[in-house]
Formats: structure tokens, sequence, C-alpha cells
């Protein structure tokens, strides 16, 4: 394959945006592998945790093209303890997975500490803990990215998590804080290091912006510079070269993939290559993607059933073909997609020989542009230093319709 040279620019000839033409391939020796606790990543690229997306089918694809760290969709730990049939699935691995990586989610130091010492007794190689889901059923309980808020109850949780976690990584995932006027990423940062987590991911946008406006890249340099611990970035990485980007900018340690990378498998191909020094090959023609797409729904099937595997592939099917022609009107039959066998005729009468068009790099996917008020629950914000777990789902009932309402993607 052809090299560039570090200083050299990007042939505008290829498939990238005008706003990355001028971004060089890595330089020799430019970026280190991240390293949590024993583990070495190269790249130093991260797929993130999404629920209903990132189950073991995804990852597996992801992997194959080269991703770094592949983590799970978020785990309830009280699903996961009770034995609850969706938690233990997409917990589930196999042996081909590795490193096997599992996001959790909790509110009670009890669950996370008893979860981590189950999981740890799996053999997973890396847990990290969600602090920064903006939905407002998780926020409406005082979870997610409601507990940086409090930095006494979140220190209560890490403490849990790394006491029993050995010698498995623990590391954090958060938001800036909950809007404009109550930014907390710099003291939920500092209470991390200090419990001894190792290494904090960072979503450069508040859980009021969603996955509204652009990310601000400054808050994870910011935050790079008052820790010791590694910081890994995220937010806008559609591109290969933004990931380049967001390290030589901010001298973040690693980046975390999630939006850019939906119906779009080989972007970790592309951040591979880049990584190590290479021009990217183009991404896939639209007769390629169907074939990954059917791939990806034969996958899909094998793990949840057929029933629930096309289900979820409708929403693939939309991301796969963003960007080409016609691709509104194709999206408009997805209701009726039941079987793996409809996938191919969907296409009837489409060019399959149209290549990935350039418009289609920077499309958001799953996620709208809109913003919120964020939803906590009354009186959260009286007391700061308040330390009480809050009241997340307790029941199998209460998880079960936790976890279905999530699996939207």
């Amino acid at each position: 394959m052809e090299s560039a040279k570090p200083d050299g620019p990007y042939p505008l000839g290829r498939c990238v945006s005008d706003l990355n033409a001028p971004v060089p391939v890595a330089g020799a020796d430019e970026f280190k592998a991240l390293e949590l606790g024993a583990l070495k990543i190269w790249p130093p690229v991260v797929l993130a945790p999404m629920a209903g997306v990132t189950n073991l089918p995804f990852r597996a694809m992801c992997r194959d093209y080269g991703a770094g760290l592949f983590l799970s969709e978020m785990i309830t730990a009280r699903g996961f303890l009770l034995g609850n049939r969706l938690s233990v699935l997409l917990a589930s691995s196999d042996p081909s997975e590795s490193p096997r990586s599992v996001q959790v989610y909790g509110s009670d130091p009890k669950d996370l500490g008893e979860m981590v010492r189950a999981l740890v007794a799996e053999g997973v190689d890396h847990l990290d803990i969600n602090f920064g889901c903006p939905v407002p059923k998780v926020t409406r309980s005082g979870n997610g990215s409601a507990i940086p808020v409090k930095p006494r109850l979140m220190a209560r949780l890490l403490s849990s998590m790394v006491r029993n976690a050995g010698d498995v990584p623990i590391t954090v995932k958060m938001r800036m804080g909950i809007d404009d006027d109550l930014i907390t990423y710099l003291e939920a940062g500092r209470v991390a290091q200090e419990e001894g987590v190792s290494a904090v991911g960072l979503h450069g946008r508040t859980a009021s912006q969603l996955y509204s406006g652009e990310a601000d890249w400054n808050c994870i340099g910011e935050l790079k510079a008052s820790l010791d611990i590694p910081v890994l970035g995220n937010g806008d990485i559609w591109e290969s070269w933004d990931a380049l980007r967001m390290m030589r900018e901010t001298g973040c340690d690693g980046v975390i993939v999630g939006r850019g990378c939906l119906g779009r498998p080989w972007l970790f191909r592309e951040l591979a290559q880049v990584f190590d020094g290479q021009l990217p090959e183009d991404p896939p023609g639209l007769a390629e993607i169907v074939n990954v797409m059917e791939d990806h729904a034969r996958r899909l099937c094998e793990f949840f059933g057929e029933v629930m595997g096309m289900r979820q592939m409708r929403k693939w099917v939309s991301w796969y073909t963003k960007g080409f022609t016609g691709s509104a009107s194709l999206r408009a039959g997805l209701r009726d997609l039941n079987r793996l066998d409809q996938i191919r005729p969907l296409f009837d009468g489409v060019d399959l020989s149209e290549a990935f068009p350039r418009r289609a790099l920077r499309i958001g996917r799953a996620k709208g542009s809109k913003k919120q008020k964020v939803k906590l629950p009354e009186g959260f914000l009286n007391d700061l230093q308040d330390d009480t777990p809050p009241r997340g789902p307790h029941t199998l009932a209460e998880i079960e319709e936790w976890e279905r309402s999530l699996q939207g993607g």
C-alpha cells in the first residue's frame, strides 16, 4: 500500500472530506500504544460502548477490521447479578474475543463490587463504568451522567470496583457535565485518578447537548493536562483523520469511536492504517456493503435469534446506506424486514456499482441534533457532598423494561 510522508498532504482524489485533506498520516513513533494496566492497545482506538449497538456480533466485526479495544454495551450490575437473560447475554463473550472488555452500569457500591468480582472470575480483561449516559430514563433516577455531580458518591462506586478488580484495569467514561452551568469533568477526573482507575474517557459534550453541535476537544486537552493517568478523547471521530487531529491537538492517549462507525465498521481498518503510517483504503462501494450487511445480519440472528436479530438489523440497514442515492426510499421498507433472505431484494433496481459517497463521511447517524433539559431527581442538587446511592432498576421486571428501552441504539 502507498505510504505518505509525515509532512505531506493527503491526496484530494481519495475519499476524504475537505476538512481532513491536509492531515498527514502518523509519523514513525509519533504515537504510543495505549496502556491500561497490563494491556497494551494498538492502535490506540476504542470502540465506544453503545446501547443496542456494541453486542458481540458488532464487536467481532470491528475487531476483524482492526479496532484496538472493543467494549460491550452497558450492562446493569443488578441485572447481571440477578441473572437477567438479556444482561447475561450482552455481557457474554467467546474465546476469540481478546481482550474482553465490559462496560458496567450501576449506582450501588455493593452491586458493582460483586459484579466486578464475578466478571474478573470469568476472565474479563478490562472493565469500564458508565458515568456519561444522558438518557432521561437514566439521569431521572440520578444515574449515568448525573453521578459525577456528586464526587463522594462517585468515589464510593469507583473504590468498590477497584477493590474487587485485582489487576484488571478499571476505566471511566463521562461527559463534561450536566450543562454549561454545571461542569464536572475536571473534578470527576481527579476523583477517578485518586480512586485508582487506569484511564478516563471524556466525551466533549454535556449531557444537555446530547449529540448536538460540535464536540469540545479543548476540554479533553485540559483534562489530559490535569491528570497523570491516560485520557481518552471521545466526540466527532467521523474519519480516521479526525483521530489523528484529536490526539495531536489535545495530547490525549487514545480515541473512543462512537457514532462514526455505525454502518461503517471498516472505519477501524482505516484507523489502523493511518496510525501505522499508511494511506487508508477507500471505503467499500454499495455492492460490497450489501455483502457486509448480510454478514452482519447473519451474526445478529445467530446471537439473538432471527426475530430479535432482524428487528435490530433494520436500523443497521439505515445506517449502512446513509448518503447513497435513493437510500431514503430504500429505508421506507425496513418495517417489513423480518428474514435474512429479505436483505438483498431491498436493492432490486438499485445501482450497486455506486462508490461510497464523500458526503456520507460526516453524516450524523442514530442520534439527532436536539438538546435537552437534563432530568434529575427532585432535590438531587441540594447536597452535592451526599454519597447516598440513588435507586436504579432493582427488580427483574424493572431491569427487563429498562434494558429493552435502551436497545434502540
